[in-house]
């Protein structure tokens, strides 16, 4: 995995055992809850996980948005600024954020421009319930953002200040679920524990 460069063992262990299972088992869990047509993949990054719903989903046309171009890059993709997405109103059919809101300066303000460009968004973040959590996910995200110089300001939501984020943005949240599977075991059991969720949203 080229993220994992720099980080010797970590890294290497990250990319063998993690990264490919990780693409799988989000692919499956968020392709249900797409509706067909343009998919705006928001924070895309290599666009590995748009790339495997749109395997899945034949109906889903993905693209991507980021504020680091990677290559290569499994889908089309375009610059923009973190905050103002580069399209009309309603443009898109659906905007997917995976692990992307805890990265944002103002996640509020993001998901409230991915409903004014889709009428559903689609979230795949973290909850962190205590300090433990908030620590092991601090980890899991300096292990797999660090080499792309990404932004890490390991501020995670709870279920509680996910609920105010949705209703500050306008919008309401149709379904949620946890995401088991992602990590092997024993792996499975300090980074999963259901910090994972994935989310389908749509205007309130």
């Amino acid at each position: 995995m080229k993220g994992a460069r720099g980080l010797g063992a970590v890294g290497t262990a990250h990319g063998a055992l993690v990264f490919g299972r990780r693409v799988r088992v989000l692919a499956g869990a968020l392709a249900p809850l797409l509706p067909a047509g343009r998919l705006v993949d928001v924070g895309c990054g290599d666009g590995s996980v748009s790339a495997a719903i749109s395997a899945l989903r034949t109906d889903v046309r993905p693209e991507g948005l980021d504020v680091l171009l990677r290559s290569p890059c499994a889908i089309p993709a375009r610059l923009f600024d973190g905050r103002r997405l580069p399209l009309a109103d309603g443009e898109g059919d659906a905007a997917l954020l995976v692990d992307v809101l805890h990265h944002a300066d103002d996640p509020v303000a993001l998901l409230a421009e991915c409903a004014r460009a889709a009428p559903v968004v689609v979230v795949k973040d973290h909850f962190s319930r205590s300090r433990l959590d908030g620590r092991v996910l601090a980890f899991m995200d300096w292990v797999g953002n660090r080499p792309h110089g990404v932004a890490l300001p390991y501020s995670y939501f709870s279920p509680e200040s996910w609920g105010r984020a949705v209703e500050a943005a306008g919008l309401r949240e149709e379904r949620r679920e946890a995401v088991p599977g992602l990590y092997p075991f024993p792996f499975s059991a300090l980074f999963g524990r259901g910090l994972h969720f994935v989310s389908r949203l749509a205007r309130g």
